[in-house]
């Protein structure tokens, strides 16, 4: 550990000298005896050095993805591919009834029209299977093409066959989040560049049920514990924050990583609320940007009795865990017959060229979280609490269908399916190295809507972290 941490301290120093202010500021340290401004002794003084059960460093994540990742991550979620994403933001909260929609404008969802959606997202779920289901593909798009007139439609034999192995596979995947029915009526595409995520008003009694339900029934608790696991949740007096985190280390690693993964997704909401929040509305035209205050009352050390800095290192302990399963799934994507199909063959290359290069530098990354280490122990026990520890987030996922504000149900979903989708990579990694060459309906597969929720949803753990550079930044320039 010490060699591994004085080679950390020389590549940093290595890096300030190269590239000089720019990048030492994210390392702002105050000299031994000199006193800390207001900035350092927010959540900012103790956020730095190794993570808890990891052998990664906050500096060395905030190097790698904000120099590397965060550029190359935001130009391919831009690309047509990852734009579109169908969701059904109707389904009835299975939980509780829930009366309390957002009525505010910036909660709604604006669907796209059908005429905007690329011809080959519309022809559904097979693009897939590429190579194996371009026959079918080329059917359902000719029919759409009224100039092409009436085809041929009836399926061979094998293309049934390969139907049937398909749907097999599917239905025995072992997804650890619900998934929306693609195929209902009321599932739409949304543009997710045009309904950005970002501070909507949502707030009250219904954003705090919501979290509560997330934190205090599905969290692994010890019954030692009475207080909250709710940051929501209104402490007593006399509790000065000191020692909360203590019980995690009375949990398996198993137990631990899941409060830490929700704690993460929460605190990265938390911060694009922050980094989009609605500063003025005047004259009808809304202004959005960064919100310092906000910031602090969600993280600020004094507003939230110290527990702000160990929030912001559960986002870091996230986005390892996310950037993990993305090394992890790189030999599913570099297959041939696995194309990012729109129908735009110069787009569609591109846009795969770009993932692949994103994946080769999640390769590259040093520090990976090592999660052979989880659910290691007796076979039947750690089969029990793997199937726990997966009902629990689908339970999770679920909960997003409670949400009252559209927009927040929208990034909601999508994040905690994207998630869901890292942690079944991470557990599946005997399937991905045995994926035969040239048979794109056997073993392991990833719909559609999986790759758009997983690369979406590492995008926004990616800003988080970008946007944390900028709040530090802010927050020295008003001391």
């Amino acid at each position: 550990m010490v060699k591994h941490t004085i080679l950390i301290s020389g590549f940093l120093v290595l890096l300030c000298l190269l590239l000089g202010d720019f990048v030492c500021g994210w390392f702002h340290r105050s000299a031994p005896g000199e006193a800390l401004d207001h900035a350092d002794q927010s959540c900012f003084c103790h956020l730095t050095g190794v993570l808890d059960d990891c052998f990664c460093d906050i500096e060395s994540i905030d190097v790698f993805n904000n120099l590397k990742i965060f550029p190359l991550i935001r130009k391919l979620i831009e690309k047509d591919f990852f734009r579109y994403y169908r969701v059904n933001l109707k389904r009835p909260c299975p939980f509780w009834p829930d009366d309390s929609h957002c009525s505010i404008r910036d909660c709604h969802v604006e669907p796209c029209p059908e005429s905007k959606i690329p011809v080959g997202i519309k022809s559904g779920n097979y693009n897939k299977y590429s190579l194996a289901a371009n026959a079918i593909r080329d059917i359902k798009e000719c029919e759409q093409a009224h100039e092409l007139g009436a085809i041929n439609s009836t399926l061979s034999n094998q293309s049934k066959e390969a139907f049937e192995d398909w749907a097999h596979h599917d239905d025995a995947q072992d997804h650890f989040c619900g998934l929306d029915d693609e195929t209902s009526p009321e599932a739409e595409y949304v543009d997710l560049r045009l309904n950005p995520e970002r501070y909507t008003g949502y707030k009250g009694p219904s954003a705090w049920r919501v979290w509560n339900s997330i934190y205090e029934e599905n969290c692994f608790k010890p019954r030692s514990v009475y207080r909250p696991l709710n940051p929501l949740a209104p402490s007593r007096g006399d509790d000065d924050g000191e020692g909360f985190y203590d019980w995690l280390e009375g949990l398996c690693l198993e137990k631990r990583v899941f409060y830490r993964l929700i704690s993460g997704l929460h605190s990265s909401i938390n911060i694009h609320l922050c980094a989009k929040h609605l500063l003025d509305e005047a004259w009808g035209k809304a202004v959005w940007g960064a919100n310092v205050h906000e910031f602090r009352r969600r993280f600020g050390s004094a507003e939230t009795k110290g527990e702000g800095t160990r929030r912001l290192k559960n986002l870091y302990f996230l986005y390892l865990i996310e950037l993990r399963a993305l090394s992890k799934v790189a030999p599913y994507f570099e297959r041939a017959f696995v194309n990012l199909y729109t129908g735009n063959v110069h787009e569609d290359s591109a846009t795969k060229e770009l993932l692949l290069q994103i994946l080769t530098e999640t390769k590259a990354f040093p520090m990976h979280f090592d999660e052979s280490s989880m659910f290691a122990g007796h076979k039947m026990e750690a089969r029990r609490l793997k199937e726990e520890f997966r009902l629990h987030f689908k339970n999770i996922s679920r909960i997003m269908d409670c949400v009252g504000c559209d927009k927040c149900r929208l990034w909601g979903k999508l994040q905690t399916q994207g998630l869901g989708t890292a942690l079944r990579i991470l557990f599946s990694e005997k399937e991905i190295k045995n994926l035969p060459e040239n048979s794109p309906s056997k073993g392991f597969q990833l719909t559609r809507q999986e790759i758009v929720a997983l690369l979406n949803a590492f995008g926004r753990l990616s800003t988080s972290i970008k946007e944390l550079h900028n709040f530090r930044t802010l927050l020295k320039d008003q001391r």
